[in-house]
């Protein structure tokens, strides 16, 4: 039996302000008195160290002790962040991406001032306390603390930050992880997610707190907005369609059991659109997400009641949220097979919104982007229209940063297509973009399926896929990528490998960040990282092929789907443990 462990777990119960998660500890404590070793196993991982403050915020299994999600870890968090925001406005250091802060979104007031947080949250298990106790801290520490009013998609935060004027957003969310999991976004005053070197001072800052008690919260005096704020995002991202552009098209909607339903649904109003139908028994909010495995519409099977509802009725197109509503996912219907539907990928529909975006005319001197681990399609349409064109890391924290961006998506299902609007991948306003360009090509007879043939015609096939490896000790993530790039391989699915480039060294302008990129010599990418948020190793791949003929696209596809399950076979075995 480890008395330093019963002793550890013993003083952060008695400051523990949970009355759930200290009976949690108070019953593993007396099993492990009791002689269960299960118990102190599990005891042991609660108090393995304090869940990591990262460019994510936080994020993790929700349960009692400093290795978990609970009050006494977001009141430490919220405590950290306050003093983090304190030390930026007492000093002459400009917040992080001062550049990006239009004048309405700076801090009012002298520089000892406390800050302004605005606050949003999820559905999840712990949310609303989480929230609620992040206000405590910032309104007991001097500042302004505003709650949106009740669960909200993530961008309705996103958006709040700058609408009103505030020094950080907080957003109380695990996204699209499993119900047992609860999360804390933090963003800084010009919209977007934090990256280095805030992530690490907020991080130092709540490694400075010590006693829960040596952290002030009041019992009120904090804001919780009406609906103002969700209306004005609802004027603003109605805009993101033209007026004058079709408005007649049949749409099915799930939300995952998420929060998204109900703005997704006024902003089609707002924006004229008719109201999509709903898959009911994923409508509502629930902890649980008793219907999917993993509320993700990117996993397997995620949206297979939804499908099964779409073949029911003549829809033109199914949006499917994820529970913060911050991506979106689409299936349109397969001429291919009767009542089939195709559920396109993310760099599909990546590339589908880029062309929809430059039909319409982008700004002079605006450009798009997206992350290194998206397909190159999105730069190749670029060069062609002569606009500018960014890869950067992978995450909206980076995406959103590039200058006069007017588009970014990354392949996981995020689209940034109104960055003035919400600086941070949205959607809700990603769906109304689809809802226009489906109904756009409805009256032209045609569909984003149809475009897809054009693009691969004018641009080649481009091809991607991707997989993970889970693993259950994230040490094992250090190993797979230590053995990489000690040995790397000379060559994958017969094809010699042109370049091996350790992204941690930094590259094309790029911030160090821990993966590979291989290069094949037949213009084949492979790049490969350890999750941010998530035990895994994700392997990103994509094969180019040529189209040398407009009745050759077919067998161009053919050839390229041969070609990337060779890629992926030989990634496989390269990754396996």
């Amino acid at each position: 039996m480890d008395v330093r462990l019963l002793e550890t777990a013993r003083a952060w119960a008695a400051e523990d302000p949970d009355p759930a998660t200290v009976r949690e500890l108070t019953d593993l404590i007396a099993a492990v008195e009791g002689g269960h070793a299960a118990a102190e196993e599990a005891l042991a991982d609660r108090f393995s160290g304090m869940l990591q403050f990262g460019t994510a915020g936080l994020r993790g299994q929700l349960g009692a002790g400093p290795n978990r999600m609970n009050r006494a870890v977001v009141i430490r968090a919220a405590a950290g962040l306050v003093a983090h925001l304190r030390a930026l406005r007492g000093s002459s250091v400009a917040p992080q991406d001062a550049a990006l802060r239009g004048s309405s979104v700076a801090p009012q007031g002298p520089a000892s001032e406390a800050p302004f947080v605005v606050i949003g949250r999820d559905a999840r298990y712990g949310s609303a306390d989480f929230a609620t106790d992040t206000a405590a801290v910032v309104t007991a520490a001097g500042g302004r603390a505003a709650l949106l009013p009740g669960p909200l998609p993530t961008p309705v935060l996103a958006f709040a930050i700058r609408h009103l004027g505030a020094d950080a957003g907080v957003m109380v969310t695990a996204s699209h992880n499993p119900p047992q999991d609860n999360g804390y976004k933090v963003y800084l005053g010009d919209g977007s997610q934090i990256v280095p070197p805030s992530d690490r001072q907020i991080a130092d800052r709540i490694a400075e707190v010590g006693s829960l008690a040596d952290v002030p919260r009041a019992d009120s005096g904090w804001e919780v907005l009406g609906d103002e704020v969700l209306e004005a995002y609802l004027d603003a991202v109605a805009g993101v369609v033209a007026a004058d552009s079709p408005r007649e098209l049949s749409v099915l909607h799930t939300s995952l059991h998420g929060v998204g339903d109900g703005t997704l649904r006024a902003a089609f109003a707002r924006a004229g659109f008719p109201e999509p139908a709903t898959v009911g028994r994923q409508a509502e909010p629930d902890p649980d997400f008793p219907t999917v495995t993993f509320p993700n519409p990117e996993e397997d099977g995620a949206l297979d009641l939804a499908l099964e509802q779409a073949r029911t009725a003549p829809f033109d197109v199914l949006v499917a949220s994820d529970p913060d509503a911050d991506r979106c996912a689409v299936a349109v219907p397969d001429a291919a097979a009767e009542g089939s539907w195709r559920l396109l990928r993310g760099d599909e529909l990546g590339a589908l919104i880029g062309a929809h975006l430059l039909a319409r005319g982008v700004e002079d001197g605006r450009g798009m982007a997206n992350s290194i681990v998206s397909s190159r399609l999105l730069a190749a349409m670029c060069r062609d229209a002569g606009i500018p064109h960014e890869e950067t890391l992978t995450g909206f924290k980076w995406i959103a940063r590039v200058p006069d961006l007017a588009y970014g998506y990354e392949e996981a299902l995020g689209y940034c297509v109104a960055p003035e609007i919400v600086r941070d991948k949205d959607g809700v306003s990603a769906a109304l973009l689809i809802a226009e360009m489906v109904a756009s090509l409805k009256a032209e007879g045609r569909t984003l399926l149809d475009v897809l043939d054009d693009l691969d015609r004018r641009f080649g096939v481009h091809t991607t896929d991707a997989f993970s490896v889970r693993v259950s000790d994230l040490s094992d993530l250090d190993v797979l990528m230590q053995r990489l790039r000690q040995d790397p391989p000379s060559d994958l699915a017969g094809t010699a490998v042109a370049s091996a480039l350790d992204l941690a060294k930094g590259a094309d302008g790029l911030p160090p960040t821990d993966g590979l990129r291989f290069l094949l010599t037949d213009g084949s990418r492979i790049i490969v990282r350890p999750s941010g948020t998530e035990p895994k190793l994700k392997a990103y791949l994509e094969v180019i092929e040529p189209v040398p003929r407009p009745d050759a696209l077919t067998s161009a596809r053919a050839v390229a789907a041969e070609r990337l399950a060779a890629v992926r076979a030989s990634t496989e075995a390269l990754t396996a443990l």
